[in-house]
């Protein structure tokens, strides 16, 4: 079966709306790196310490059992959301505890639950 697309047989109708929505779509460089943040969210290991991270604050052993990796992968993949500013970490003794960062990291895995409950 052949998926249609429906298109308008001109080239621009309402062009100040045109212009007027690009003026605040952010420059190409913001673009991408809000691209390469979401992305992070595409990855089912990363969206599983972040959920996890949203129920509790976890060590490094403990997030590794919970997700059925070695604790170098997961190390791995803490490094990577600690990058991106979405993982906390605190050492007590030798001990380091991972948290997300703040609320906004809660309310992004929030909202997808939510949109991808309503379009299932």
């Amino acid at each position: 079966m052949v998926c249609k697309i429906e298109m308008c047989d001109c080239n621009v109708i309402h062009r100040e709306v045109v212009e007027a929505v690009k003026e605040q779509i952010p420059e190409d460089k913001r673009i991408t790196v809000i691209s390469e943040f979401y992305k992070i969210f595409s990855d089912s290991t990363k969206l599983k310490i972040l959920w996890a991270l949203d129920i509790a604050e976890m060590c490094v052993c403990d997030l590794a059992v919970l997700v059925n990796v070695t604790k170098s992968a997961i190390s791995h993949q803490l490094k990577i959301l600690k990058e991106a500013n979405l993982v906390k970490f605190r050492k007590e003794g030798k001990n380091v505890y991972y948290s997300l960062s703040d609320n906004c990291v809660k309310e992004i895995i929030e909202k997808g639950v939510i949109h991808t409950i309503n379009n299932m």
